[in-house]
């Protein structure tokens, strides 16, 4: 187990970040009977399909998707990259996971860093995957008029990086996590509600509580706190290979067209795996639709 130090966080304290990056990088790409139990209930209860493949490089990649709900997507994509794909990518998360001791543990064992500038910069010297939801906490609380729909609001960072270090962007779509679970209310409609006033009463709602940050109230399969057994689709675009910028410093206009490249890449994939979903839902059991209502 590798653990961080007690009461410390590599979010205030310049000698944590640099222990956090150098067992970031002792990691090493996990197996045995955790990962194929993990890959065996992903295959049979969600029946994966993965897409395009064949366009990723066999150099290291800055793998970039969409987040789902909840952020379910990692327990589904995890499994399909180790076993199907041969690829560990160092899933980049939210800073505020890491202030937490415990869990930052539990984290970087399992090869989770933190969205971090220098993280990513010391996983993209060592030649590292790396993988990206720029939507961040943000797009995986979403209201189901958003699901599927990119919100990346003022983030560039993660280009300017991979043009910096000469990096491949590998755009990718994933549907199926985002109907997981249904929505009994939204969040941005939990504090006006009678929820939400017992909430604000016993402190855990305030004034200062963004609403487009609060999640949804959450249904799963007939009621039940269980997800819904989606079959889910993912889906890897075109590449885009940065390799020509490597060691410069892009202009503002340039970070925002390779932004662009990325985002239009995914919502390619979204369109196409959201059309091939509908298709085969003729082919989905009794039993199977019914569980998904």
């Amino acid at each position: 187990m590798f653990l961080l130090e007690k009461n410390n966080s590599p979010l205030s304290d310049p000698q944590m970040l640099e222990r956090h990056i150098k067992l970031a990088l002792a990691v090493k790409a996990p197996n045995g009977l955790t990962i194929e139990i993990a890959y065996q209930i992903v295959k049979r209860v969600f029946n994966p399909m993965v897409s395009g493949a064949q366009n990723i490089p066999k150099g290291p990649c800055l793998f970039v998707g969409n987040h789902s709900l909840f952020a379910l997507d990692g327990a589904i994509i995890r499994p399909i990259f180790l076993k199907e794909l041969q690829r560990f990518p160092r899933a980049m998360g939210d800073k505020f996971l890491f202030t937490i001791q415990r869990v930052a543990n539990i984290l970087v064992d399992q090869g989770i860093v933190m969205g971090h500038p220098d993280v990513c910069r010391a996983l993209m010297d060592a030649q590292q995957d790396l993988l990206l939801f720029p939507g961040g906490a943000y797009e995986s609380v979403k209201p189901k008029s958003k699901l599927y729909e990119l919100q990346w609001k003022e983030r560039y960072g993660f280009v300017t990086l991979a043009a910096m270090h000469g990096y491949t962007i590998m755009p990718f779509g994933l549907v199926g996590p985002d109907d997981f679970y249904g929505h009994l209310m939204e969040g941005q409609d939990l504090p006006n509600s009678p929820l939400g006033k017992l909430l604000s009463h016993v402190g855990l709602l305030n004034a200062d509580t963004r609403s487009d940050i609060i999640p949804p109230i959450p249904i799963g399969s007939l009621g039940t706190p269980l997800p819904k057994p989606q079959r889910c689709y993912l889906g890897f675009g075109q590449p885009i290979n940065l390799s020509q910028y490597k060691s410069k410093k892009l202009a503002k206009g340039k970070v925002r067209s390779i932004r662009e490249q990325v985002a239009e890449q995914i919502e390619i994939q979204l369109a196409e795996l959201l059309l091939k979903r509908e298709k085969d839902k003729g082919n989905d059991s009794l039993l199977k639709r019914l569980l998904t209502f």
